[in-house]
This record gives C-alpha cells, structure tokens and sequence, in this order.
C-alpha cells in the first residue's frame, strides 16, 4: 500500500484530499506545516508527497529544495499544490525538483490520475528487481550502458529490441499484453501494429540464442520473461 504524506494548511482541502486517497487505497499522513513533515519523512519515507506551496512556517519551495538536494530522500516524488499559478511559479517548482504541479481549484480525479502516473514511473524505476543490472547465468545486462552480453560476448540489439528485453525482465513472470507493449516502446509512434511486437520478439529470441526460450509466448494476450 503506497504511503501518501500530504502536506497542507487549509483543514478542509487537507481533509478532502486524505478522504479520497484512502478511498482509492492508499496510506496517508496528514500534515499541516512543513517542519513536522520534514521530520516524519528523515524518519519514514513516503512514496510520494503531496505538497502546498503557502504553508505557515517553512514554504512548499523551501521543504522541496530541501528533499530534492538530499541524496536520502531525492527519489521520493513531489507534487505541487498551490493556489499560485503564475508561470515563474511553476517554472520555480519544478527547476527545484518537483515532480508535477496543480493548481487550485483542481479536479481531485486529475490529482489522483498524476499520482498513479508518478507511482508507476517510480515502482518501475526503483523496483528490486530493476537494479542497475540484471544476471541470470550467462546472460549480462546493464540497464545504464544498453549492453547486452551472453557468455562474455557482447548481443548486438536495436534501440526498440533492448527497451523490449528490459521491460520484460523487469517485468519478470507477468503477462504483458500487446497493447501494453506498444504502449511503454512505441507509445505515439504511427503505423504501429500487433504484429511489430512479434517481429520484435522474434527477432530478441534469434539474438539472445538458449536464453530466447525464456521469452514465453501467452496465447491471445502476450508475452513474459519467465525463468523458472
């Protein structure tokens, strides 16, 4: 269950924003000033913090600068909530760190669709399982570099083909659809079908030779990187 801290002044918008996000599953802190909070998160960090600019002792840019130059709690996302929407205002925010910005009156639906947004983007990025490499046997992969190696020998892969390969095994033994595929490696691209997928994953299965067995076809959904 993710942990929310929102950090807001105004009782009722902090009141109607934990109602909501509890609604929807989540965990939440509540705070109302931004040194209490600042403590809470050095002690436990939250998955995400939902945080007012105008707060009644340190400001939301002050508290933001804070997190986003502390190497503990830099990976933690921040959105902006804030009654000011001035340009340089938002342009502050996020240079200092901040994830996303909303301004109020927001749509809580909009808030909650930016937060599951943001989430999803840190669970795939910080995952266990979605180190920095991955190893398996003979297989070598070094998700920084874009190197692929089996037996110590360097697999010559495309762009696409390495992004596929990586969101399979950091996805690893879960059913992912073609459409979800398309989605995460071509997203807007046009003239993109179902079947680029399978050529795609042919093509990953010929190159990657005895380990191309792992790539395990889901007849009508998918595909999945399973090893066991």
């Amino acid at each position: 269950m993710p942990l929310v801290y929102v950090i807001e002044d105004d009782e009722d918008i902090n009141e109607l924003l934990v109602y909501n996000l509890e609604k929807e599953g989540y965990e939440v802190k509540p705070f109302y000033s931004s040194n209490p909070a600042y403590q809470a998160i050095k002690s436990q960090k939250p998955d995400i913090v939902i945080l007012d600019i105008m707060l009644p002792d340190m400001d939301g840019l002050e508290l933001c600068k804070l997190l986003k130059s502390d190497r503990e709690t830099a990976d933690i996302p921040v959105i902006m909530l804030t009654a000011k929407s001035t340009e340089i205002d938002k342009i502050v925010g996020l240079e200092l760190g901040a994830d996303d910005y909303i301004t109020k009156p927001f749509s809580i639906r909009e808030l909650l669709a930016r937060i599951k947004a943001i989430l999803r983007r840190t669970k795939r990025k910080n995952c266990p399982e979605e180190g920095k490499h991955y190893k398996f046997n003979g297989l070598k992969i070094d998700f920084d570099k874009y190197t692929v190696e089996i037996n110590n020998k360097p697999i010559k892969l495309t762009s696409k083909e390495f992004k596929l390969l990586a969101l399979l095994i950091k996805s690893e033994k879960k059913v992912l659809s073609r459409d979800f595929i398309l989605d995460e490696i071509w997203k807007n691209e046009d003239d993109v079908f179902d079947r680029t997928v399978d050529v795609h994953i042919k093509n990953l299965r010929d190159k990657l030779g005895e380990y191309g067995k792992y790539i395990k076809t889901v007849r009508g959904i998918g595909y999945k990187w399973d090893t066991t």
